[in-house]
């Protein structure tokens, strides 16, 4: 397949600070000047304060390699940022999508395992100063369980958003709100660790070109790595705590082909 990700170029911290006040995103530096404490003023997810790097990072995958539909394991910042840059792609690039066979055309999926992290976020993007993302957000709510996925023990949603993204981010689970056990074996121990099987469950329905960004999660990253089936390339990203995923198989045909062409234009 003629695709290859294009990377986020390295940026100062300075350049990403001034990047989040240009886009007017000014609490997201507000919060991560916090120390390194759970935030419960937040009117979002009571979660870890903001890593400006990591966000831009995420920003910049969807902007630079054309990104129509996302995936979200998980919610939180990251939410905001990809309709940020779903909604700046479908003011830039529509024009250029008439051909491609895509039903949901830049929108976001987000997958969240707790209700109450799931409000948060709902109210989030009800304020006023995300009023002028035009991208349409999809919020879904499914519990999580235990599950033997061909002979590993592992976790799995009881109900997936009905979509083909061709971005797919990992975040969550957390691994302590999850359902049942196999054989006494469940996620919820501190030594234990987040072990999705979800992405094998959907693979063959991917389109060649689908990226998926694992957050840390290194030993679910590992195990997608040794059970995916299809032609995957694979990046590990120590730096940035990533590991990075890129579906190159085969083209599937002519709509596959355009929709390869609107990922590299610029």
């Amino acid at each position: 397949m003629n695709f290859k990700i294009k990377f986020p170029p390295k940026k100062n911290k300075k350049y990403i600070k001034n990047f989040f006040k240009k886009k007017g995103l000014h609490e997201f530096i507000r919060f991560s000047k916090k120390r390194e404490q759970k935030i419960n003023e937040l009117e979002m997810q009571e979660s870890f304060k903001p890593e400006l790097d990591d966000l831009y990072r995420l920003y910049q995958f969807i902007k630079l390699n054309n990104r129509t539909t996302i995936l979200e394991f998980g919610s939180g910042w990251s939410s905001l940022l990809f309709a940020l840059a779903l909604s700046e792609l479908k003011k830039e690039k529509f024009s250029k999508t008439k051909n491609l066979r895509r039903n949901n055309l830049f929108e976001l999926f987000v997958l969240e395992n707790e209700k109450k992290y799931l409000k948060k976020i709902k109210k989030k993007f009800m304020e006023k100063k995300y009023s002028t993302f035009t991208s349409k957000v999809h919020f879904h709510f499914s519990n999580v369980k235990m599950t033997n996925y061909q002979g590993n023990i592992a976790t799995e949603y009881e109900k997936l958003p009905l979509c083909n993204p061709d971005f797919i981010y990992i975040d969550g689970p957390g691994q302590f709100n999850v359902k049942g056990n196999i054989n006494g074996i469940s996620t919820r121990h501190y030594d234990m660790m987040p072990m999705i099987c979800d992405i094998l469950k959907i693979e063959y329905f991917l389109i060649p070109g689908t990226i998926i960004v694992v957050d840390g999660r290194t030993a679910n990253a590992i195990y997608l790595k040794n059970n995916l089936k299809r032609k995957w390339q694979y990046f590990n990203d120590r730096k940035n705590d990533q590991h990075i995923f890129c579906l190159r198989d085969k083209s599937l045909g002519y709509v596959n082909d355009r929709l390869i062409s609107f990922y590299k234009s610029k």
